[in-house]
């Protein structure tokens, strides 16, 4: 059975991811009708930004502080973006302010991880892992339907505010959080002084460059699925991410049995073959049902490989470093999302057919995943 605490933190997961992704469905439109449209790019690729240059203070501070004043601050950046984005009505003004709501994932994922690797015990990390993925991705789930439900028949204003309130229920929840790090020290300024050493945790690379090539997709997913959505003939642009994260939630708690049984790698080689036939497929079947496979498909590809790649993240870290080893495992997630949102909103420029190759250059990026992992364990066992 899991304790209160592991309770706890995927509810708070929940509510905080639901937070921040009600918005992404509307946010293009949003920013076009500022006069913005050309921008559509920036609106996860800065977001991914600051969130990636983030993670190397939120694993130190995870490391030391503890995770949890890691935990309330991302939670805290989400609750008070809500109620700027109103006040903030020009292009720029919005664009500066997506700049600061990334720290939030930058800060409460890498100290949520960290913690869900405290309260279990090791030889159930994955299924663990697997479980904090389902609340987090219930999140990403709702979050979107909600947000476009909200938009239809009420506000941006109200849809912003609802964001905060999803925050500020994170936010009790952690609040109540007792702490796991056996000796944390008190914050002081000299925390925040980085060396090369602590940006990168050199042990988690491998699990970090497989994250970064599977996570491209998701970048090109957040960006331009609103649009395609649209252009295959749904009406509510979270149908896609409501599919998506059904079929990720399915196979989370198995995917992560199964990594633990038989082997990080092997799972995440079959999480990668999902994906690629999940993007080949949105790409090449324009159409409704296309885009409804095309999403189960990605769904479970992303719900096999992410627990798997987490709990490889810990196995990989040293001890006393978990934090600075997630840290780097989510540095190579903004990177991946932040490069390919940027790119692909570039590459758009509002022809939706160029969205099939951008698709298409995520299968292969994930191809590239597969060789990876191949020649790493041939290097491994020579």
């Amino acid at each position: 059975m899991y304790s209160s605490k592991f309770i706890l933190i995927c509810f708070g997961s929940l509510l905080f991811s639901a937070s921040f992704n009600m918005l992404i469905p509307e946010l293009p439109s949003y920013l076009a009708s500022l006069g913005g449209a050309e921008y559509i790019g920036l609106i996860i690729a800065l977001f991914t930004l600051t969130a990636g240059l983030s993670r190397p203070f939120s694993g130190r501070l995870t490391d030391t502080i503890g995770r949890r004043p890691v935990l309330i601050f991302g939670a805290l950046v989400c609750l008070i973006c809500g109620f700027f984005y109103p006040l903030l009505t020009t292009v720029y003004g919005f664009l500066l302010l997506r700049l600061f709501h990334g720290f939030s994932t930058g800060f409460t994922p890498t100290a949520a991880s960290t913690f869900v690797s405290d309260v279990v015990p090791h030889q159930r990390l994955g299924e663990a892992m697997g479980i904090h993925g389902i609340a987090f991705s219930t999140g990403m789930a709702i979050g979107p339907a909600m947000g476009s439900f909200i938009k239809l028949h009420h506000s941006y204003e109200v849809l912003f505010h609802s964001s905060s309130l999803m925050a500020f229920l994170a936010l009790l929840l952690m609040v109540n959080l007792k702490e796991t790090l056996p000796q944390k020290q008190a914050f002081r300024w000299a925390l925040l002084k980085i060396s090369k050493s602590d940006i990168i945790a050199v042990e988690a690379m491998p699990a970090s460059i497989v994250n970064f090539l599977a996570y491209t997709s998701l970048g090109v997913i957040l960006t331009l699925i609103p649009d395609w959505t649209v252009a295959v003939g749904f009406a509510n642009k979270g149908v896609f991410f409501i599919v998506f994260t059904v079929s990720s939630l399915v196979v989370r708690i198995i995917a992560g049995k199964i990594s633990d049984r038989y082997g990080r790698s092997k799972v995440i080689m079959v999480g990668l073959v999902l994906l690629i036939i999940a993007l080949t497929s949105i790409g090449y079947f324009n159409t409704k049902l296309g885009l409804l496979v095309g999403a189960g498909l990605y769904g479970f590809g992303m719900g096999v490989v992410t627990p798997a790649i987490h709990a490889w993240t810990i196995d990989l870290s040293q001890p006393g470093q978990k934090g600075k080893a997630m840290a780097t495992m989510y540095i190579s997630l903004e990177a991946g999302i932040g490069l390919a949102a940027l790119i692909s909103g570039w590459y758009y420029k509002e022809d939706v057919l160029r969205i099939t190759h951008a698709l298409y250059g995520c299968a292969i990026l994930a191809l590239m995943g597969m060789i990876y992992i191949v020649l790493w364990n041939r290097r491994l066992h020579h």
